[in-house]
């Protein structure tokens, strides 16, 4: 009996002790920050342009910049002097169907313009942003590329509701956001809002409004004996630094 005892109190004690200890080192650190905040578009290096399927319109997508933003989101502002933005997206096409509307980011402006794939920061978890719905039954999606140079579609959310949601997709784990190879270290990319229409439904006129797109990502790097070797560069006159710096 007294044996017993003493076992159960000193797997007690074990599991007191090391508990703390295993969980110092959980292996994540999740921080969130802003892809796109549409705030600044007269100094941002981004810009925003669109793209339609067979059967759009002539002289659509329309984009075009609105000022102020959610309410959810106003009550949080401490800057009362700061102008906020968000970006707003016209369309319609000449018959119902399978029809899709691509936004993306580009850098330069006008017929300079180039589709730019704007490189995300760690291992995403989860995309999250405010979309304004008019209350049909199209398709919001994002598109992202692994790290492997291939395109991946996650569904956000259907916008066939009124005014301003918040609304988030969790990045599935079978995309392989950094590659494993340390001399071809990559990451996953975002390529563009898609909204498709379902086939039913009307395409006569829709818009739609994006504020506020953020993820929540795990930072964490790991740390080795050379980790300062990753981003070497062999073709350059001080090659021979510690990093290629």
């Amino acid at each position: 009996m007294k044996q017993g005892v003493v076992i159960t109190v000193f797997v007690l004690m074990f599991a007191v002790v090391c508990t703390p200890l295993a969980a110092q080192d959980s292996g994540v650190n999740y921080q969130t920050y802003m892809v796109e905040t549409f705030d600044s578009p007269e100094s941002s290096e981004i810009t925003w342009n669109g793209i339609g399927s067979k059967f759009i319109t002539e002289g659509y997508p329309i984009l075009k910049y609105f000022d102020g933003m959610p309410n959810a989101l106003r009550v949080m502002q401490s800057d009362s002097d700061k102008e906020y933005k968000f970006l707003g997206v016209q369309f319609k096409f000449n018959r119902q169907g399978d029809n899709w509307v691509d936004i993306y980011p580009a850098k330069g402006s006008g017929d300079d313009a180039a589709p730019y794939e704007i490189p995300l920061k760690g291992v995403v978890q989860r995309f999250d942003l405010w979309v304004w719905g008019a209350g049909y039954a199209y398709n919001l999606e994002i598109l992202v590329r692994d790290c492997n140079g291939r395109i991946h579609t996650l569904p956000v959310a259907t916008l066939n509701y009124h005014g301003w949601r918040n609304l988030a997709v969790t990045v599935p784990t079978n995309i392989q956001q950094r590659s494993r190879y340390l001399s071809q270290l990559k990451y996953m990319s975002f390529v563009a809002f898609r909204i498709r229409t379902q086939p039913s439904e009307n395409v006569d006129d829709f818009y739609v409004f994006f504020d506020e797109f953020k993820a929540l990502t795990n930072t964490r790097t790991a740390s080795y004996d050379g980790f300062e070797l990753e981003n070497a560069k062999f073709d350059d006159a001080d090659s021979n630094k510690e990093g290629g710096k």
